[in-house]
């Protein structure tokens, strides 16, 4: 199960008093590893990756796969360890400035998986780095976690017609959940979240030969960027964060606001379906919004087979869309998949949304790297509740929730008739689990760090811009934020405006003016 994660206090890690600094040096330790009194983790920080080619039919020629190896638990670095599964595009200068490592946002997302399936927007920046992401603990090829099939405390929260008179019935099916999220994902779901993988980004830093983090996060990357200055502020290098996370926001409110934002989105893309005659929902937007909801009422009625086995249910093809509509890109896509769902049954388009093509598979790890077609099914999913409810210290009781569940049924139903209950669903799924950090949400303020480039963007469905205004406050003096007058999450792939700016501090140290903006996209 989770566990309350601690951190020392970032200006005890990074302070050094001579003597010790020259024990170290005469130790031949690397000079970037932490100098506190906690655990020796200098065997961590000794190691270089190892690159060879990706294995995989489908893996660019010329994107290289490694890995590095991290504790399991860092208070304790000998009670297991746990493989990293990294990924690059290497640098085409003679004389690199180093390594820009990505996260591609989730929680949950493999960024070796995104990295081999868009690189070619970060192209530009190999002119001077190698361009790297990973798979954090606990996703993708890293030690994935899994909640298995049990779909029967989705449906206790889902199902239209439970009876919210009696919550008991709702609070017995989710700690029944979270009991089998920990049976399927084994050690690692108690060391998973954001202060533990931004430790771990620490070690990538070091085994990549960088003396600081140059970094590019996206959404949820982020929240794990912000952790990182905090914790290692002194080695924050060139760092970007694109799509702003809160830092203080309960899971409720973030809820709410992320349907509202995702139903906002939806109604976009319906607007541009119903203008094409091939889209499934008719020529009607109206009628189109109303199919949509009947469309996910039926199938948590009545789930059909899916692709791989198991039930494919009306949240299933809620988290699909809600994955395809991040980027109008994927907007034909979607429609498509949506064409073959409605009109020959078939799941197999809109089922690659929520899962990444991935396939279900084992239960049980040793910390090593699993193979792509090992990461199971519902892997992005689990990640993603694991690693918000490790991030979050709220935690009501049984009777809170047992008060509230009908109130918050109807106010996430109001923020979204799509998605509001499974919006609602993700919240509820922390209840028995342990309380998560407060690390966050009291120490990450006022990071006496290298100045970093905060991207937010005004019509963004899932992070709103307000949490960029709010996050660079609390950063401080160190945050400078870019104003994105533009639609869509995030901004550096949509945005040739954001995507030169961004650039230009990535490559020459080149910052915008704090409170500079870039205009909306044209169109053509």
């Amino acid at each position: 199960m989770l566990a309350k994660l601690t951190t020392r206090s970032a200006v005890r890690r990074c302070a050094v008093i001579g003597t010790a600094a020259a024990a170290l040096v005469a130790a031949g330790l690397p000079s970037g590893i932490p100098h506190d009194t906690g655990p020796d983790l200098s065997r961590f920080y000794r190691q270089k990756v190892v690159w060879s080619r990706c294995k995989g039919a489908d893996a660019p020629k010329d994107l290289q796969c490694g890995k590095v190896t991290v504790p399991l638990d860092y208070s304790d670095p000998r009670a297991g360890t746990l493989d990293l599964a990294l990924a690059r595009y290497r640098a085409t200068a003679k004389k690199k400035r180093g390594s820009v490592l990505l996260n591609f946002g989730g929680p949950g997302g493999s960024g070796v998986s995104e990295l081999a399936a868009g690189g070619d927007d970060f192209m530009g920046l190999t002119n001077e780095y190698d361009v790297v992401s990973f798979d954090p603990r606990g996703v993708g090829r890293s030690s994935p976690v899994s909640c298995g099939d049990n779909t029967d405390a989705l449906a206790a929260v889902t199902d239209e017609n439970a009876d919210l008179g009696h919550p008991q019935d709702v609070l017995r099916q989710l700690r029944a959940a979270a009991e089998e999220c920990a049976r399927h994902s084994g050690p690692v779901l108690p060391h998973i979240g954001t202060v533990n993988a931004s430790r771990d980004l620490d070690v990538m830093r070091q085994a990549l030969g960088d003396k600081k983090l140059n970094y590019l996060g996206f959404s949820y990357g982020t929240r794990l960027g912000a952790v990182y200055a905090a914790q290692f502020p002194k080695k924050v290098g060139r760092l970007v964060l694109d799509g702003v996370d809160t830092l203080t926001e309960p899971m409720a409110e973030q809820g709410i606001a992320g349907a509202e934002g995702q139903q906002t989105a939806l109604e976009d893309f319906i607007t541009w379906c119903v203008e094409d005659i091939a889209c499934p929902f008719g020529q009607d937007a109206r009628d189109a919004r109303e199919q949509v909801v009947q469309l996910v009422d039926s199938l948590d009625q009545d789930p059909v087979p899916g692709d791989l086995g198991g039930q494919f249910t009306g949240q299933d093809l809620v988290g699909a869309i809600g994955q395809a509509l991040y980027s109008k890109e994927l907007w034909p896509s979607l429609e498509r998949a949506l064409a073959q769902l409605v009109e020959d049954g078939d799941t197999r388009g809109v089922m690659n949304f929520a899962t990444g093509g991935a396939r279900p598979a084992r239960t049980e790890g040793d910390g090593g790297l699993v193979d792509e077609d090992e990461v199971p099914l519902d892997n992005l999913p689990a990640a993603l509740m694991a690693i918000d409810c490790a991030d979050d210290p709220d935690r009501p009781g049984a009777a809170r929730i047992a008060r509230d569940l009908g109130r918050l049924r109807a106010e996430y139903e109001q923020a979204s008739p799509v998605f509001g209950r499974y919006r609602l669903t993700q919240l509820l799924m922390c209840y028995g689990r342990p309380k998560g950090t407060d690390f966050i949400r009291d120490k990450v303020r006022d990071v006496h760090s290298a100045k970093m480039l905060l991207v937010g963007t005004r019509g963004d469905p899932a992070t709103p811009y307000r949490w960029t205004v709010e996050t660079a406050a609390r950063l401080g003096s160190s945050a400078v934020v870019l104003d994105n007058k533009g639609e869509g999450h995030t901004g550096y792939a949509s945005s040739k405006c954001v995507h030169e700016k961004v650039d230009d501090f990535l490559l020459y140290g080149s910052l915008p003016p704090d409170g500079s903006s870039c205009g909306p996209e044209e169109d053509g």
